[in-house]
């Protein structure tokens, strides 16, 4: 397998049929093309009329020598035909309409208008030793002008639209129609290859662009427009050559594809046996045209009959634009080359083993594809990368290429079990949409039982249950546990199997056997609460804490009194239990609180004193009888300071403890003037204590009280520090109290002039106010009228004769409203009269 060869752009086939009968008997000299037939001229003369598939359709005897060219207009209703024995012929094929003439010369060419069936371009040209233009005039008689002569044999010419190309011996010249004038000579480069043995071939790519080749050189030429300035004696028309290029062999066709050229090569070599040159068979190459120069896209050689005796000339190219079909003639054969299309494409790839841009290719383009399927290419891919070992790959394949279809699913399966690659397949295995047979799914997972405990595990955990027989799979694991009954990974499989049967009872068993993490997820998905009552001390020697927190949130299905029953002879794990009840709710297990106690104290101390301080249904004299049983000090001192006894708790920190600064603490907390006179007592002839109580008394008991009972000639560590700390604590308090008294006083002046400046404002009165009294309006309806009005600072207004008359002896007068609702006093403000 040759990975570097690059894919052909072309595809080849004879032109068989009647093609075939005609050449066994005579041989082809010249052939056109048109889109709905073909047109072959032999050497005897005939001329046959041929379908696409090469089917003779007519049959025309025109000369007994060989036909040199035909021609046909665009519509292909029109036919020109010129012999070696001088004869020209231009007739309708479906018409009466016929000319005839015989010359003194062989006839080479002949060219009829592309619109000849059209009345004003009943037009042909002929070409032996002179270009001859033919013109049907007046009483349709035909009219023959010299269009060109004297540089030799007229050898080729091409005619698109008002533009005529020929060549003779010296070159190739461009006529224009409509000015009748020769627009350039394009001169031979190579003058001493013959002209009758290597031609000169020529093709137009459109109506503007001739392509010439001849020997071995190419020129690519555009028509022109010639500026107005440019004129002059000049013709309004000019071209230029926009590309040359030489190829390795002489040129017997050309024809455009694309941007591209098709160039029909005539090939010499030499023998390797008699070292002489002969011919070779004819190359066919695309080529990519360059300003200087040409890229080779692709070349083929071609192997046609009697190519060792053919020469330059005997061999031609046509092509039918609209299809890009390319017809290589020959003396004794016909060949056809076309592009070749996705089917052609995918058929290279599956030659050249490469299933994988095959596939895409199809998928790409399944809609114009004809003659392959996906499926097909894809199967052809499996079975080849099963035959390489790819066996993994192959099967991921088969996601992709079987799609939904069941039985192919199955046969691929049966054939990898043949191979023993049933691992391989088991991954990527349809779990739904769709469904295999169960027997496909168990005989994977028999597989995987016989030689891969993990992977049979991984394939159960992962398969749907309903894919296999459950009952199957459950027996074939336990034959195998009695031969390894403690294989954990084949009891937690079998646990898994159990869950799917709805066995969760053996099911629950095994993961607490196994003390596997999924035990508390199967008793929550599956409320198995009911079969964990008597497996409780199980459940917390596997995980306390997930165990409690699973009883703790389902209280309604296991109580708290079972649960501490079922833990009486564990209680390390009933504290545990009862400790993280406490810790949710102080009150749910108040009865058991008493039993918390000794619980703490034998499990878990720093967690008792918190506990004393939080619960309010644990009985003092048990916690104190176990505290004092036990020594614990802090925990007996909250006790005594809780049960009042506040004076033996100090007592007990002084003398257990011997801890000045909790000493302290502890009258702070308890802030009583006796327990401070005990604690100076206690630590009056202790020097450290008095350190301790002059640097932290300051602020509850004058430091006096102390200092005075300091016995004379007693070493106190840090006096002078302490005495500065007394100091400095006075001081300080004297700091605090003047800065209180002056932000008092400014807040104080603030405020009251504040408020009188609010009640020197005015008020107003008018129409809508009323007397807080008689609740009549404040205001006369006569204004002429007199009266006295009364407002207070509140704005409550009265009439004066409404105000009750006050018996004190202050000539102030309050508002009775603000007075009875103790709002304070609002002094009258402003009494109107009028």
């Amino acid at each position: 397998e040759d990975e570097s060869e690059e894919e052909p752009k072309l595809k080849y086939e004879r032109l068989s049929n009647g093609v075939t009968e005609i050449l066994q008997k005579d041989a082809a000299s010249c052939m056109t093309v048109h889109e709905k037939f073909l047109a072959l001229g032999t050497h005897y003369g005939k001329v046959y009329l041929l379908d696409v598939q090469g089917n003779i359709t007519q049959k025309f005897d025109v000369s007994p020598v060989k036909i040199n060219q035909i021609s046909l207009d665009e519509s292909g209703e029109h036919m020109g035909v010129c012999s070696e024995d001088g004869k020209v012929q231009v007739f309708g094929l479906y018409s009466a309409e016929e000319f005839h003439e015989t010359f003194d010369c062989p006839i080479k060419i002949v060219a009829v208008h592309p619109h000849f069936i059209r009345s004003h371009f009943k037009q042909f040209v002929t070409g032996g030793k002179k270009l001859l233009l033919y013109e049907r005039g007046w009483m349709n008689r035909w009219k023959p002008s010299v269009l060109h002569e004297g540089e030799g044999n007229i050898r080729n010419v091409k005619w698109r639209g008002h533009l005529i190309a020929w060549a003779n011996n010296m070159g190739v010249k461009i006529l224009d129609m409509i000015s009748k004038q020769r627009i350039t000579n394009v001169p031979r480069d190579d003058i001493s290859l013959r002209p009758d043995m290597y031609p000169c071939s020529l093709c137009w790519k459109d109506n503007l662009t001739l392509i010439i080749g001849w020997g071995n050189s190419v020129k690519i030429c555009s028509v022109k427009e010639r500026h107005a300035s440019e004129m002059r004696d000049l013709p309004n028309r000019y071209v230029e050559i926009v590309f040359q290029f030489d190829t390795e062999f002489y040129i017997s066709g050309l024809a455009p594809i694309c941007d591209q050229l098709v160039i029909l090569s005539y090939v010499k070599e030499i023998s390797e046996k008699t070292e002489v040159e002969c011919c070779a068979r004819p190359r066919l190459d695309i080529v990519q045209p360059l300003p200087e120069s040409c890229e080779e896209i692709s070349s083929d050689a071609l192997t046609v009959r009697g190519f060792q005796e053919n020469e330059c000339r005997d061999y031609h190219l046509e092509y039918s634009e609209g299809e890009s079909l390319f017809y290589i003639i020959s003396p004794r054969d016909v060949v056809v080359a076309k592009e070749r299309d996705q089917d052609d494409h995918i058929d290279w790839l599956l030659e050249k083993k490469k299933y994988e841009e095959a596939l895409m290719a199809a998928e790409i383009s399944q809609k114009t594809i004809k003659k392959h399927k996906i499926l097909d290419i894809g199967l052809a891919y499996i079975n080849h990368l099963v035959e390489k070992g790819e066996y993994d790959l192959a099967a991921r394949k088969c996601q992709k290429i079987l799609g939904k279809n069941t039985e192919l699913w199955e046969f691929e399966v049966y054939k990898f079990k043949e191979i023993g690659q049933l691992k391989a397949i088991s991954r990527y295995l349809p779990r739904r949409d769709p469904v295999l047979k169960p027997l496909i799914y168990e005989m994977v997972l028999h597989e995987f039982l016989e030689s891969d405990y993990e992977g049979f595990a991984t394939l159960i955990k992962e398969w749907p249950g309903d894919l296999y027989n459950n009952t199957i799979i459950v027996q074939a694991v336990v034959d195998h546990l009695k031969k390894d009954p403690q294989n954990r990974t084949l009891l937690r499989t079998l646990a898994e199997l159990y869950t799917y049967d709805q066995r969760y009872g053996r099911a629950l068993e095994i993961y607490l056997t196994l003390r596997h993490k999924d035990v508390f997820q199967l008793i929550h998905k599956h409320n198995l609460f009911s079969s964990i009552r008597d497996k409780i001390v199980l459940l917390m020697d596997f995980d306390s804490e997930k165990a409690v927190d699973m009883l703790l949130d389902n209280e309604d299905k296991i109580s708290i009194d079972r649960v501490v029953e079922e833990l009486e002879n564990r209680p390390e794990l009933q504290h545990v239990y009862l400790h993280k009840l406490f810790k949710r709710d102080h009150h749910k297990g108040q009865r058991y609180h008493e039993k918390q106690i000794s619980l703490y104290a034998e499990y878990d101390r720093p967690n008792l004193l918190p506990f004393l301080r939080d619960s309010t249904h644990c009985p003092l004299e048990k916690a104190l009888e176990i505290c004092q049983q036990r020594n614990f000090v802090e925990e007996t001192v909250y006790l005594l300071s809780r049960m009042g006894n506040s004076r033996s708790a100090l007592k007990m920190i002084m003398e257990e403890l011997q801890d000045v600064d909790k000493a302290i603490e502890f009258a702070k907390e308890q802030d009583d003037g006796e327990l401070w006179e005990d604690l100076i007592l206690y630590s009056i002839d202790k020097p450290p204590f008095i350190t301790g109580l002059l640097n932290n008394i300051g602020t509850h008991v004058d430091p006096i009280l102390l200092i005075h009972r300091i016995k004379e000639g007693m070493e106190i560590p840090n006096l002078r520090d302490s005495l500065v700390k007394i100091l400095q604590d006075y001081n300080l308090q004297i700091l605090l109290r003047e800065g209180c008294k002056k932000i008092l006083v400014a807040d104080s002046l603030s405020l009251l002039k504040k408020m009188h400046r609010t009640q020197m404002k005015g008020v107003l009165v008018d129409e809508e106010n009323i007397c807080e009294s008689c609740l009549s309006p404040i205001l006369p309806s006569d204004a002429s009228k007199s009266f006295n009005v009364v407002v207070f600072h509140c704005r409550h207004m009265f009439h004066k004769e409404c105000l009750p008359v006050s018996n004190t002896v202050s000539s102030v007068q309050f508002c009775n409203i603000c007075s009875a609702k103790h709002r304070g006093p609002g002094s009258a403000i402003l009494e109107m009269k009028k």
